[in-house]
């Protein structure tokens, strides 16, 4: 499969790196063009090009940019494509008043921009540093889950088997309105949890469940 990455930073080299070793196409890109990421040619193997060229290139997208930058991401290219959201909201980037309000989650602002995209919330709610050391081959078992959201069943299906190939076990969270189960400061967000136990955390979380910042550093999850 086809992946074109917007973004080239931490979280982006990560899911690249392991799409590559599935066996994946990766394009790389960023708003400063491809001429500032040449260097990852080499050291990931992937290929790499603008913004335009990575949406058109790939059959799945992975948005790996601040939300607040959502207007670098070409509209056209991506009709009918899987865009991967895995944006969290960090307001010192800037203020988005209608997230504040909770009238929306941060995949529902991103679809707003993608009307006719289909949206999957995915790989939010990991920490960069841990996406490539916490991947596990199928049936391991301290393999990790992770919550997707989204209201196009094929595209979670794709996505369920794309997590499986580059190394992680899912629990779907429902449609993408259900995203904020596991959006910052909620109980699940960023702890390393199997299958069972995301399950049951996902579905026992409230709305007013507010975890403080960093919670995830005492609670050990699969890792005991």
């Amino acid at each position: 499969m086809k992946i074109g990455i917007i973004g080239a930073g931490r979280m982006a080299q990560a899911v690249g790196w392991l799409a590559l070793k599935a066996g994946h196409q990766v394009m790389m890109s960023n708003s400063r063009g491809p001429e500032s990421i040449l260097d990852l040619r080499e050291t990931l193997g992937c290929e790499i090009g603008s913004i335009d060229e990575a949406a058109a290139f790939g059959e799945v997208i992975f948005a790996a940019i601040p939300l607040q930058a959502n207007y670098a991401i070409p509209v056209e290219p991506l009709i009918g494509k899987i865009v991967l959201n895995p944006q969290n909201y960090f307001p010192h980037f800037g203020r988005i008043p209608v997230l504040e309000r909770g009238e929306i989650m941060t995949a529902e602002l991103l679809a707003r921009n993608l009307p006719q995209s289909r949206i999957v919330k995915v790989l939010n709610s990991i920490l960069v540093e841990e996406v490539v050391p916490d991947a596990r081959p199928a049936g391991a078992p301290d393999r990790r889950a992770l919550p997707i959201a989204g209201d196009d069943k094929d595209a979670k299906e794709i996505v369920v088997k794309l997590l499986d190939q580059i190394g992680y076990d899912t629990v779907d969270a429902g449609p993408l309105a259900e995203g904020w189960r596991f959006e910052r400061r909620k109980p699940v967000y960023c702890v390393p949890l199997d299958k069972s136990m995301l399950e049951q955390m996902l579905s026992t979380t409230t709305r007013d469940a507010v975890m403080p910042e960093g919670h995830w550093r005492y609670h050990r999850g699969i890792r005991g």
